[in-house]
Parts: structure tokens; C-alpha cells; sequence
């Protein structure tokens, strides 16, 4: 890899607020940067030699918060830790405003708010380098992650069809605007009634995409339509239940629950594989012999957490230009 000092031009930057933002040749680019840079980090060693990123973490993060750290740290990149009370949004402060701030100290930010995303955008227009690591809508580099750890299982070219049980978050979300961007991948949404994707988002994702890329279920039927990939997430995001539930929703989830019956009965005639973007509630969304099985690629997308972040980093400060 080329190493050189950042351009004046790079320096302005662009954002990774969305996948939905990316064209499809652009998300390969992304993700392949991702899995080239997970097959060997050293290869891309202090690429962005003294870029100056801040980290601003203002919801609990383990390993979003650690990962683009390392893949900071790798990348020769100085970092600054923010906390929730570390910025002036706490007392009133715009967030273009802050942006603004940034802009003169900063060559990028990586933000992890669990708000709104338009948060971000206006963060983004005063300092376009801006990195959405998670808002209450999407959470882009997890879905890098992922296709990365079902590269490594499938091959290089993978274009699987995934099912999502459970409720419809923004790992979920960004899932879907991945498979929209891939031609030949499908995802399957199986979540309790008024807790999935919009009919609105559905018929988008799939404008989008052209063809029939999303399909949205509120049962798991006794057939379902095979599926290469089964991903669940933790029902109670942060901690807490999920939005709109009422007293007993554990109940109505239960049925959406991922077991290795659940992993044969999706895979058409084998276990499908098992993906989980974490931290899991053990024996709740998932058991415990499908999160540690030997289906399960949950190890990989941890490892991949750190290359989706470093693709993050390459893209809004470098974009194209590497070489």
C-alpha cells in the first residue's frame, strides 16, 4: 500500500452515513476494502499516517468502540475519545455546530450516537468525513462486517440469501440495504406483527434494487424458503424492550427465537449458517449451542468488526484514492 500524507482534497472528505447513500459499485468497493484489509492489515500499515479521527461514543460500545481503535491505531492515525458528557450537544449545542468545531481540529469523525440519524447528517455537512458506527435508524459497518465473515465462508463472490428473525433494528435495517445493492442476494425479514420493516421501506429497498430483494413475514411458517445465512439480533436493544412492545411481548418473540431446529428448518435440507452482530442475550433470541456451534460465524464478524472499520476510515479519507 501506498503511504503518503493525506491531500488537501481528501482532507475534505466524505461520509459513511448510509449504505442506502452508496451506489452498488461503490459498496463493492467498500467491502472489498474491508475483506482485503481483513486478510492482512499490515498491507494498508499507516496508510493515513497522521489523520487526525475523532471517536465519539456517546451509547455503550464494545466492540464498534474498540474496533475503529484498532483499525485507527493500524492505519497510523491519532484518535480522540468522546464521551456522552465530553460535547456540548449535552447543553444545547447544534449538532452542525459541533461539526463545525470538529471541522477545524479534525481530518474525521466516527460517531456512535443511538439517535436520530439526521443527527449525523447535520453533523456531516459542516465535516464530511463524518462515520455513522450506529444511530437509533442504521449501522452500516456492521453490515460491511458481516458480508465479510460470509465471504469467508462462502467465497470471494457470494451472493447468499439470508433470513432475519426477530425484531427490526438498525443492524436489520442496513442488512436490507445491503441486499438491495447485490445483485443476487435476498433477504427474508420473519419479525412479530409491527415490528419489521415498513411497507414503505420494503417496496423502496425493492425499487431500489429492481427486482425482489426484501420480503417481510410476521410467522415462521413450517416451510420457509431456503436460505443460506440465519442472523438474529438481541430483542432488547440497549437494554431496553423493543419499541412499541407491550407487557408479554417475550411471548409473542418466542416463536422467532433461532435453534439448531430453526438453522435446519431454513436450510433447505443442511444447517444454514448462523450470524449474530452481538452482544446477545444467551438462550433468549438465540441459544447458546447455535451462538458458539459449528454454524455459527459469529467469531468472524467480531474479526471483521475491526476491517469494516478500516474500510470506514480509508473511505471518508481517502475514497478511491489507494494505491
Amino acid at each position: 500500500m501506498q503511504d503518503s500524507p493525506l491531500s488537501a482534497d481528501a482532507k475534505a472528505g466524505r461520509p459513511l452515513l448510509s449504505l442506502s447513500a452508496l451506489t452498488p459499485d461503490e459498496l463493492e468497493f467498500v467491502a472489498g476494502l474491508a475483506w482485503e484489509f481483513g486478510r492482512d492489515p499490515g498491507r494498508f500499515a499507516g496508510l493515513l499516517a497522521g489523520a487526525r479521527v475523532g471517536l465519539l461514543f456517546t451509547a455503550p460500545s464494545t466492540r464498534t468502540r474498540t474496533s475503529f481503535w484498532s483499525a485507527a491505531t493500524t492505519l497510523g492515525c491519532h484518535t480522540i475519545h468522546f464521551g456522552p458528557g465530553d460535547i456540548q450537544v449535552s447543553t444545547g449545542e447544534t449538532w452542525f455546530d459541533t461539526g463545525s468545531v470538529f471541522a477545524t481540529y479534525l481530518d474525521a469523525v466516527v460517531a456512535r450516537t443511538n439517535g436520530p440519524q439526521a443527527e449525523l447528517d447535520e453533523m456531516a455537512t459542516a465535516l464530511p468525513a463524518t462515520v455513522n458506527a450506529l444511530t437509533k435508524e442504521e449501522h452500516p459497518t456492521q453490515s460491511i462486517a458481516d458480508l465479510c465473515a460470509l465471504r469467508d465462508h462462502f467465497g470471494a463472490d457470494t451472493r447468499p440469501r439470508l433470513a432475519y428473525l426477530g425484531v427490526l433494528n438498525n443492524t436489520a435495517r442496513s442488512l436490507a440495504q445491503l441486499v438491495s445493492l447485490r445483485d443476487g442476494m435476498r433477504l427474508d425479514v420473519y419479525s412479530p406483527e409491527g415490528h419489521g420493516l415498513s411497507d414503505a421501506e420494503v417496496a423502496t429497498l425493492n425499487e431500489a434494487a429492481k427486482r425482489e430483494a426484501v420480503r417481510q413475514f410476521d410467522r415462521v411458517p413450517q416451510t420457509p424458503d431456503p436460505v443460506d445465512a440465519v442472523y438474529t439480533c438481541r430483542w432488547q436493544s440497549m437494554g431496553s424492550a423493543p419499541e412499541g412492545a407491550g407487557e408479554g411481548w417475550e411471548k409473542a418473540f418466542r416463536p422467532f427465537a433461532v435453534t439448531r431446529h430453526t438453522l435446519r428448518l431454513f436450510g433447505g435440507g443442511s444447517e444454514a449458517v448462523f450470524l449474530h452482530d452481538l452482544p446477545a442475550s444467551r438462550d433468549k433470541e438465540a441459544t447458546s449451542e447455535v451462538l458458539d456451534g459449528d454454524r455459527s460465524l459469529v467469531a468472524r464478524q467480531v474479526f471483521h468488526k475491526t476491517s469494516a472499520a478500516a474500510a470506514a476510515l480509508m473511505w471518508a479519507l481517502r475514497g478511491r484514492d489507494i494505491g
